[in-house]
């Protein structure tokens, strides 16, 4: 006899972040800065203007990687890690805050976009 296995995941109803069907809404392009110290930080606050109102969330954005190799991140937690080997057109479902630049020890993928 079959056994059939029952998913309940109607408890995540109203809470957009957390639906399991969405994976994004918007699409951020990152530029990898040179140097494996340096980094980029997935929300940009900087373009902010004069009276905008500024809200730091504290969730991290998934990553797109388009040209493979190592990704260098630093998560959610604090912690940096690095990816190795992250092949072409893949997906990281991640939280990152920020992306590590090019260099020995560092970023080495290409095409890098931000999803949230």
């Amino acid at each position: 006899m079959a056994k059939k296995n029952k998913i309940d995941i109607a408890g995540i109803e109203g809470n957009m972040a957390a639906q399991s069907r969405v994976f994004a809404h918007s699409a951020k392009s990152l530029t990898i800065p040179s140097g494996a110290t340096n980094s980029v930080d997935v929300l940009d606050l900087s373009a902010a203007g004069a009276g905008d109102t500024v809200s730091v969330i504290s969730r991290g954005a998934c990553l797109y990687v388009g040209g493979a190799g190592d990704v260098k991140v630093g998560m959610e937690s604090g912690d940096e890690v690095v990816f190795v080997g992250v092949a072409a057109g893949s997906f990281l479902p991640i939280q990152v805050l920020k992306v590590f630049g090019s260099g020995s020890g560092g970023t080495s993928a290409t095409d890098i976009l931000a999803l949230f």
